[in-house]
């Protein structure tokens, strides 16, 4: 397994979400029920574990994605953004929408998670092949 590109496809998802999250903030913090301090903002968002648990998640992604391309023989950055894409759309957003409707949560919280996972999931697998 190439460590480089992983590690370079969870910076690059981790940074993703930096930016996904922060485009989607208000309406993301409305749906989600998210405790908001003085400031607007998610009252837990200095806890540390919150990042520590991101990269390893992303971590995760990015060494699964790595050993599914490996073995499927994708290796061109067309391959590896169709592929990223589908696992995000067709494996990952259903599980969310799955776990929003039986909590009980708003469609629109699957959909801006579910967009991250989608997009999330195709830079990872740019990055993969690129590197």
């Amino acid at each position: 397994m190439d460590i480089l590109a992983v590690a370079a496809a969870t910076f690059a998802a981790m940074m993703f979400g930096a930016i996904w999250y922060s485009a989607f903030a208000k309406p993301w913090m409305a749906v989600s029920g998210v405790p908001v301090d003085e400031t607007g903002q998610p009252a837990n968002r200095k806890d540390p574990m919150l990042y520590v648990t991101n990269a390893i998640g992303m971590l995760l992604v990015a060494v699964m994605m790595r050993h599914v391309f490996t073995l499927s023989g994708i290796d061109t950055v067309a391959e590896g953004a169709g592929s990223g894409f589908g696992i995000g759309l067709f494996l990952v957003v259903p599980w969310l929408l799955t776990n929003s409707n039986f909590a009980g949560r708003p469609v629109k919280l699957a959909v801006i998670d579910g967009g991250f996972a989608t997009f999330g999931c195709t830079l990872i697998g740019i990055v993969l092949t690129l590197l």
